[in-house]
């Protein structure tokens, strides 16, 4: 009789640890999706603050390239 409450006791000692150990594993899991969710936001945020500034640089240049091409045609005249 007492051997099969030690077997019993082994096999439930066994389930708690498989139990904290899954959880803990769980748990780290979870917290790397939340890491790499807040580092796709963070560069989708940077590619969005790109953009306006890159389309402030072409107009500069729009401008620079029409002075230029009006000069350019200017002079062949």
């Amino acid at each position: 009789m007492a051997l099969i409450l030690w077997i019993i006791l082994a096999i439930i000692v066994l389930v708690v640890l498989a139990f904290i150990f899954y959880y803990n594993r769980f748990t780290i899991l979870e917290n790397r999706i939340d890491n790499s969710l807040s580092q796709i936001d963070v560069q989708l945020k940077k590619r969005a603050d790109l953009v306006p500034n890159l389309m402030n640089t072409v107009k500069g240049y729009m401008k620079h390239e029409k002075s230029i091409m009006k000069d350019v045609t200017d002079s062949r005249k």
